[in-house]
């Protein structure tokens, strides 16, 4: 039974991995135990940035190439009867109680599930009317080069400079930058996604070559779309300090401004995150609450402009000042 179940004792918890030799990554050989030593590792900068916040898993039980699922639902059980929990909802309504990352034991827990990928609410379960985090998703299409992913995140940090605003950029663990905003926790998910709509737009004035903040794939070409809906109220993000569940181990990794014409994704992996982290510490260590003000009066400037809202995703309910939510080519055919 030794060989079948890892106890790790992590705050103040026994978590057990079961069956810790189970490969997870078959290219790389990694274990569910590596997967577990990797969150240990990086366990103090993983809860500065979701600690306290509900979390959705995104479970591969066979790890890398098996099947997978999403779950959004999450109850104590006898053998684990400290599962903290709260109720949160889904874009289209549904309500569930999600996992709270309390604490590393929580996020252990969800390891020996078998979750490769905590996808992250923007609120905390202690305050879940106000969205803390505004989440600039810098999203690549198709041609779309991580060089241009990169200039792209270049332009973000010189607007959000411009306005007082601090932000703070990781690799998505994929081919794509997000850039955080960390929010006095005063506004609710349809402010700070008005704010993300303004900042989109801004961004697409400044260069129209590089980026778009067009909802329409028909509409994008070859560049960066600025994906403002992933502020929506009840969205969730791919977490800072993440694993993929891809054959590399990718890590949706933090990293300071200075590096961000040569980070390389690719060597950002369960296996090296550590060490760099030992090296150069948190990047995200200053980040504070600041005031969404500034992007707010930029939607405001835009509203008494004559500009409507964005379209929204499908799932959302139709929502005042929104344009007709069909794809541009189509409304020309109708």
């Amino acid at each position: 039974m030794a060989d079948e179940v890892e106890v790790l004792e992590v705050a103040g918890r026994a978590v057990r991995i079961t069956n810790p030799g189970k490969v997870f990554f078959p290219e790389r050989g990694e274990t569910k135990l590596d997967l577990a030593r990797y969150y240990l590792a990086v366990a103090d900068p993983l809860m500065a940035a979701m600690g306290g916040r509900p979390v959705m898993l995104q479970r591969f039980p066979n790890g890398v190439g098996g099947s997978s699922f999403f779950q959004k639902r999450v109850a104590a059980t006898k053998a684990d009867p400290w599962l903290t929990t709260t109720r949160v909802s889904t874009p289209n309504g549904t309500v569930s109680d999600a996992l709270v990352a309390v604490d590393l034991a929580h996020v252990l827990w969800a390891v020996n599930m078998g979750c490769l990928g905590f996808h992250v609410w923007p609120t905390t379960a202690a305050d879940p009317e106000h969205a803390d985090e505004l989440r600039v998703d810098l999203d690549p299409g198709p041609g779309v080069t991580f060089g241009m992913i990169q200039e792209a995140a270049a332009e973000t940090r010189t607007l959000l400079d411009e306005l007082g605003v601090a932000g703070f950029p990781k690799t998505t663990g994929n081919r794509g930058i997000h850039v955080y905003v960390r929010l006095q926790p005063h506004w609710d998910g349809y402010a700070v996604r008005s704010a993300a709509v303004a900042l989109a737009r801004e961004l697409e004035r400044r260069r129209p070559d590089l980026l778009t903040a067009a909802w329409w794939k028909e509409e994008r070409g070859t560049r960066v779309f600025v994906d403002y809906n992933q502020n929506a109220p009840h969205k969730t993000v791919f977490g800072a300090w993440s694993v993929r569940a891809n054959p590399h181990a990718g890590v949706s990794t933090p990293f300071a401004w200075p590096d961000l014409e040569s980070i390389d994704p690719a060597a950002l992996t369960l296996a090296t995150v550590p060490t760099r982290l030992t090296e150069h510490g948190d990047p995200w260590s200053a980040m504070t609450p600041q005031s969404l003000e500034p992007l707010l009066a930029m939607h405001e400037r835009d509203a008494a402009a004559g500009l409507l809202d964005a379209p929204w995703p499908p799932v959302y309910p139709k929502m005042p000042n929104e344009p007709p939510r069909v794809a541009p080519s189509r409304a020309r055919k109708d």
